[in-house]
């Protein structure tokens, strides 16, 4: 299947490893010049590198205005953008009682703002595309709330809202707003995390690979009628219905 995404223009946060990095890669493959940052510059080289991106740069999403400089980067370096690709690290696991006040804001800026902005600072370049593609990568938390995550727990699930509203107020301009939510991917966080494979119906961690390439579809032109859908990639270990 041709997915329509050669030459195609994207931005992608969050990149230089795990899923970000992934994602990248697979539209990359599928011919879109692609921008990448993370908050490693060694790293974030020395991947941009490895995956033939575009361009690349050192960015902290969490920070106020450097998503916005960071968009405004890749726009000069790609002359528009096509796909936004919204990633980030996830914030400090806890439960509610052992993680502080202070802890919240953080995770706030680190996980929903960086979203907000990032999608605030790119909805022009989006609009001027007729073909916008935008990709919140999220948990099965979100449906699912994983214990001692309570910060990723509710901030993911103020990003699914922003992207399920923004959905519907973008559809006139072509633009879809799509989530996927992981679980069971095999990566530095899952590792932190110390979860086991045993844990999934098919009896296996997935391979970024694989989270990748949903991410690759819902960017591509055949996913133009897609939007306002939170999809899983986790193996079956949701146990809801919905």
């Amino acid at each position: 299947m041709d997915l329509g995404l050669n030459d195609r223009r994207a931005l992608v946060t969050a990149a230089s490893k795990g899923l970000g990095r992934a994602c990248a890669e697979a539209l990359v493959a599928e011919g879109a010049r692609v921008f990448i940052c993370s908050r490693d510059a060694a790293a974030i080289e020395a991947t941009g590198k490895a995956i033939k991106a575009a361009g690349w740069t050192a960015a902290d999403v969490s920070k106020q205005g450097e998503p916005e400089s960071l968009v405004d980067l890749a726009i000069s370096k790609l002359g528009g953008l096509d796909v936004l690709v919204v990633n980030a690290g996830g914030p400090p696991p806890g439960t509610f009682q052992s993680t502080s006040l202070d802890g919240w804001e953080p995770a706030f800026h680190l996980t929903l703002m960086s979203a907000v902005r990032l999608v605030k600072a790119a909805l022009p370049a989006l609009k001027q595309s007729g073909q916008g593609r935008i990709v919140f990568i999220t948990s099965i938390s979100v449906r699912q709330p994983i214990p001692n995550l309570i910060l990723s727990n509710s901030l993911r699930a103020g990003v699914t809202g922003l992207a399920k509203t923004l959905s519907r107020e973008l559809a006139p301009d072509g633009i879809t707003v799509n989530c996927l939510a992981p679980d069971g991917i095999l990566t530095d966080r899952i590792r932190e995390l110390k979860l086991s494979a045993a844990n999934s119906p098919m009896g296996r961690f997935g391979d970024p690979s694989e989270f990748a390439a949903a991410c690759a579809f819902l960017c591509s032109k055949q996913a133009g009628y897609i939007t306002g859908q939170t999809l899983g990639v986790d193996g079956g270990s949701l146990l809801g219905v919905h």
